[in-house]
């Protein structure tokens, strides 16, 4: 169930580099607030397929859950609600509920499940 895969590491250093990069700069609102969104799931995944021996289906499934969960969470507005001051805590938590934050998330899975495809369909082809 356990394991190390050196590439899903690497991905997720560098997909980690680019969130932080798009965090401190300021990047155009597009790239910011949605293409960083979109980042996040893929950044999730390929840290969790780093360490797990589970179906890339169901880590994918597993990191959309878990961004949806916290994009839900900020209805209740728990930044303020538990008075977090840490500007890195609220960059992760999030202030507010944003329904195009679900719709970046879900292409962030959708771009996944194409990588994997093509992926097996590659591997395929080398094994025939």
């Amino acid at each position: 169930m356990w394991v190390f895969r050196k590439k899903y590491a690497v991905i997720t250093i560098i997909l980690l580099l680019v969130e932080i990069a798009i965090a401190l700069f300021h990047f155009h609102p597009i790239v910011r607030g949605f293409l960083g969104d979109v980042l996040v799931v893929i950044l999730l995944y390929t840290f969790l397929r780093t360490f797990l021996l589970i179906s890339p289906v169901k880590i994918a499934l597993g990191a959309l859950l878990f961004a949806f969960t916290i994009e839900f969470v900020q209805i209740l507005n728990p930044v303020e609600f538990f008075e977090i001051h840490s500007k890195i805590l609220q960059t992760v938590i999030g202030s507010s509920f944003d329904p195009w934050d679900l719709v970046a998330y879900s292409i962030g899975f959708v771009f996944i499940l194409l990588l994997e495809k093509i992926r097996c369909d590659v591997n395929k082809a080398k094994s025939n």
